[in-house]
């Protein structure tokens, strides 16, 4: 068993849980009301869900590779993966934040700090295998 995985796994399902319940409500469907090309709004709504299947699948991963269900072996590259998604989710939200011309608090833009305590836990982990 490795803690620092089941933490990470833990850190990604509560995140997933947000963007399909916080994100949602705050995110989708007022873009989806939003008054701009329906094509734009479709394909904004299918990486929504890309995000949502990416975050659930990143979970399961990292609470099978904490319970010890995946051969360390095959699970490495998989963590290191998940740990540079995260991170640079982290890092790309972050510089958005920074550089955006809108008037976006840290309020809403919070989501870097889960990624980047999934992302140092999972790498944390990772050097356990």
């Amino acid at each position: 068993m490795n803690i620092y995985l089941l933490i990470a796994g833990l850190l990604s399902l509560i995140t997933c849980a947000g963007h399909l319940t916080y994100g949602r409500k705050h995110f989708l469907l007022p873009m989806q009301q939003a008054a701009f090309d329906p094509a734009a709004k479709a394909v904004m709504h299918c990486v929504f869900h890309y995000v949502s299947v990416f975050l659930l699948l990143s979970s399961l991963v990292l609470l099978a590779c904490g319970f010890a269900a995946i051969a360390r072996m095959q699970s490495f590259g998989m963590l290191i993966f998940i740990a540079l998604n995260f991170g640079l989710f982290a890092i790309w939200q972050l510089y958005i934040g920074f550089m955006s011309e809108a008037n976006v608090t840290f309020r809403r833009l919070f989501q870097w700090l889960f990624f980047a305590m999934v992302a140092a836990f999972t790498l944390a982990g990772a050097t356990l295998v």
